[in-house]
C-alpha cells in the first residue's frame, strides 16, 4: 500500500507528468514497444530515483512493459508530493514524500525492497547497499540492477573491488547518451535554475567557485560563464585541471579560492570538500550549495558548530552567522540544489537518460542468469539506438558509411 503525503494532489501531479511525457519522444517510443512486447512480464522492479515528473513517466513506461513497480525517491528533498500522488493514483506502489526525516526515508527504501524485486533501478546506490546489508536473503531473486549516477558507480566499484557485489549492475552513468548529455547539459542548466530561483541573485560579475571538473563540473562551469561569472575551478585530478585551464577558467586550490568566491558549487562526489578552515576565510554573504548526490561535500556539521546564530534567510536558504558577524548562506540544506531547489534536469535530457535506463533493464531481463555479478557496461548498440532515436525526434539526419568505407575501416 502506497505511503504518500496527499492523494488529492494527484491532478496537479498528472499535469506535470503529461508535460514531461510530451517532451520525451525517445522514451515514448520505447513505451509503445514495451506495451507490445511486455519484456518485464512477471517481474518486479524496485526503483529509487528522484520522485518527480520525468521519473514518474519512466515508472509508467516500465509498468507498460509488464513490470510490477514499487518506487520511492532517492533524496528527502527531491520528492514532489503531487507527482507521487499521481503515480499512486495510477496504480503504482509509491513510498515517498517531500522533507522525509532520515527514519522515514529509510523506511520508504525498505518498503520497496520488501516487494522481493527482480530488478533494481538505483540513483546513488542506497537500494543496492540495503540489499547487500539488510536484505541479503532476497538477493537470490535479483536478476540485476541499473545505476545512473557517478556517486552510485563509485560505491559499486568499491563493492566490486572488495568482492561484495552479488548481482550484475549495469553502469547507466557510463553510457555516452547519459554522461555526455545528462551530466554536462542537464546538470549545467538545472543547477543554475535551482540557484537562481532559490536566491533571486544576479550571477554576472560574481566569482563562482566550482569544485570538480568532471562532466557535471564542466556543464556547471559552462553555464556560469554564459551567465557572466568569473569561474574558478578547484580540482585534484591534474588532467581535469589542465582541461579547465585550456577551457579558459582559473584553477587554484580551494584554500586560495575560498577568499575570492561569492558562490560555491560542489560537484565532486566526495565528502568534506569545503570545510571549517575554508568557512573562516570566506567573504561575508558567500553562498554555498551542492550538486553532488549526497549532502557530504560541504561540512555542514562544522558550519553548524561554528555558527553563533542560525536562521531561515529565505525559503531553502539557511543563514549561519559566525563569530565576528560574517554570514554564510547554505542552499537546500546542502542537498542537490538542482532538484531540491528546482525541477531537476530538463525533460528532453532525461528522455535519453531514462531511455538508457529502460533499455538496460530490458537487457537484464533478456539475459537473466547469463551475466556475472559485476559491473556491466551499457551495450554499445543501446547507446547508438538512443542517439539515433533522439536525432530522428529532432529532425536531424546523418551520413551512412558505404560498403567500401566499411571495408576500408575493417567494420
Amino acid at each position: 500500500m502506497s505511503e504518500i503525503r496527499d492523494i488529492s494532489l494527484a491532478p496537479q501531479g498528472e499535469r506535470k507528468i503529461q508535460w514531461a511525457a510530451a517532451h520525451m519522444p525517445v522514451l515514448s517510443g520505447i513505451a509503445a514497444e514495451f506495451a507490445e512486447k511486455k519484456p518485464f512480464k512477471g517481474l518486479k522492479i524496485a526503483l529509487s530515483v528522484h520522485m518527480e515528473a520525468k521519473t514518474a513517466f519512466l515508472c509508467r513506461v516500465l509498468a507498460q512493459g509488464g513490470a510490477e513497480m514499487h518506487v520511492t525517491g532517492c533524496n528527502p528533498l527531491s520528492t514532489q508530493d503531487d507527482v507521487a500522488a499521481a503515480v499512486a493514483a495510477g496504480g503504482i506502489d509509491v513510498h515517498a514524500w517531500y522533507g522525509a526525516m532520515q527514519e522515514e526515508y529509510e523506511r520508504h527504501l525498505c518498503a520497496v525492497l520488501e516487494c522481493v524485486p527482480n530488478i533494481i533501478i538505483d540513483d546513488g546506490g542506497d537500494l543496492v547497499n540495503l540489499m547487500h546489508t539488510k536484505y541479503t536473503h532476497l538477493i537470490p531473486h535479483v536478476i540485476g540492477g541499473c545505476e545512473e549516477t557517478t556517486t552510485g558507480i563509485h560505491r559499486l566499484r568499491a563493492m566490486a573491488k572488495r568482492g561484495e557485489l552479488r548481482f550484475p549492475m549495469v553502469m547507466v552513468n557510463e553510457a555516452d547518451c547519459k554522461h555526455l548529455f545528462d551530466n554536462r547539459y542537464g546538470t549545467g542548466q538545472s543547477v543554475w535554475d535551482g540557484i537562481n530561483r532559490t536566491t533571486n541573485l544576479i550571477v554576472a560579475g560574481k566569482n563562482v567557485v566550482i569544485a570538480g571538473y568532471g562532466w557535471c563540473g564542466k556543464g556547471v562551469a559552462m553555464r556560469a560563464k554564459g551567465l557572466g561569472a568569473r569561474v574558478i575551478i578547484t580540482e585534484i585530478d591534474p588532467v581535469h585541471a589542465l582541461e579547465a585551464v585550456m577551457d579558459g577558467f582559473a584553477v587554484m586550490p580551494m584554500d586560495k579560492a575560498v577568499s575570492e568566491g561569492d558562490m560555491f558549487i560542489c560537484v565532486t562526489g566526495c565528502r568534506d570538500v569545503v570545510r571549517a578552515e575554508h568557512f573562516e576565510k570566506m567573504k561575508d554573504g558567500a553562498v554555498l550549495c551542492n550538486a553532488g548526490h549526497f549532502d557530504l561535500e560541504i561540512d555542514i556539521r562544522a558550519l553548524d558548530k561554528m555558527a553563533i546564530e542560525r536562521f531561515e534567510a529565505r525559503h531553502n536558504i539557511r543563514g549561519y552567522r559566525l563569530e565576528g558577524g560574517k554570514t554564510l548562506y547554505l542552499l537546500a540544506q546542502g542537498r542537490l540544489v538542482n532538484i531540491a531547489g528546482g525541477d531537476g534536469h530538463p525533460a528532453e535530457i532525461m528522455d535519453m537518460s531514462f531511455a538508457i535506463q529502460a533499455l538496460s533493464a530490458e537487457y537484464l531481463a533478456k539475459n537473466q542468469g547469463r551475466l556475472p555479478a559485476d559491473l556491466i557496461p551499457v551495450p554499445r548498440e543501446i547507446d547508438d539506438a538512443v542517439a539515433r532515436r533522439k536525432l530522428a525526434a529532432m529532425g536531424v539526419k546523418i551520413d551512412e558509411l558505404s560498403q567500401e568505407q566499411r571495408d576500408y575501416l575493417g567494420l
